[in-house]
């Protein structure tokens, strides 16, 4: 597609960043491309995993149908020109399957009604090609922000309240450190409170696509149980209960 000066100087660029530019500002947010340019799926997968997304891809329509019909994600960067079908028909899909995942086209087709297509049957963004990994971080950003507590990405319940922006956790005012799963898991419940979540979703939700085939949930249980513990010794009055042959439930405090 004639990509390649483009994609070269988005490796260079991205490789030779300063980490502070590259700040871990939303964890446990999980990516979906659809892209059927190699080389630019790879930059683009490469950028958005240094920021501490979970980043799954697509390349054709059949694959991306099948993603979409199966898991969930929080943003979806949708080419609409794919070898095997018309990306559009995928925001249609989106639609009838009553899915609220944020949608941001990017294509070479930078037309006026494309853009109007697009944004009449769903997306949220409509990012022309070729772009810079930076514009491509802020745009992803900026649709979740808006979508999400209207647009303040704090969350706060009980005496525990969560920074996304800065990765810090406080139970009653003082910091409680987390590791990155730990803090994955507390903000994809504190997002979910009084609702049962199964243990296979969870692990989807946090360790990617395909997670929630795996033989056993050991390394669900081990992270729960340590998050579980830390709120507990920093006396949060939030807690994530086991729910018997079903998974977990976040309670707040009874006064809420």
């Amino acid at each position: 597609m004639g990509y390649d000066a483009s994609l070269k100087n988005l490796c260079v660029l991205f490789h030779h960043s300063p980490k502070k530019w590259r700040p871990f500002l939303f964890f446990n947010m999980k990516i979906l491309i659809i892209e059927d340019e190699p080389s630019l799926r790879e930059v683009m997968l490469r950028a958005l995993k240094a920021e501490g997304y979970v980043v799954e891809s697509a390349s054709t329509y059949f694959e991306a149908d099948a993603k979409i019909a199966g898991y969930s994600y929080d943003c979806i960067l949708l080419d609409i020109m794919l070898p095997d079908g018309n990306g559009l028909k995928l925001l249609e899909q989106l639609k009838a399957l009553r899915k609220r995942d944020n949608v941001i086209i990017i294509s070479a087709r930078d037309s006026l009604d494309d853009k109007i297509l697009g944004l009449e049957l769903g997306a949220d963004d409509y990012l022309p090609k070729p772009f810079h990994t930076a514009e491509l971080k802020a745009r992803i950003k900026s649709v979740v922000r808006r979508s999400r507590n209207d647009g303040n990405l704090d969350i706060t319940l009980g005496n525990v309240a969560l920074d996304p922006e800065s990765c810090r956790v406080k139970v009653a005012g003082k910091e409680v450190e987390l590791l990155k799963k730990e803090f994955d898991i507390l903000r994809f419940f504190l997002q979910r409170p009084n609702h049962v979540v199964d243990k296979s979703v969870l692990a989807e939700a946090i360790w990617g696509d395909h997670a929630d085939q795996a033989d056993n949930f050991h390394f669900v249980y081990a992270q729960m149980k340590n998050l579980r513990r830390k709120l507990s010794d920093a006396g949060a009055n939030i807690e994530i209960k086991s729910v018997y042959g079903f998974g977990y439930k976040l309670t707040p405090p009874e006064t809420e």
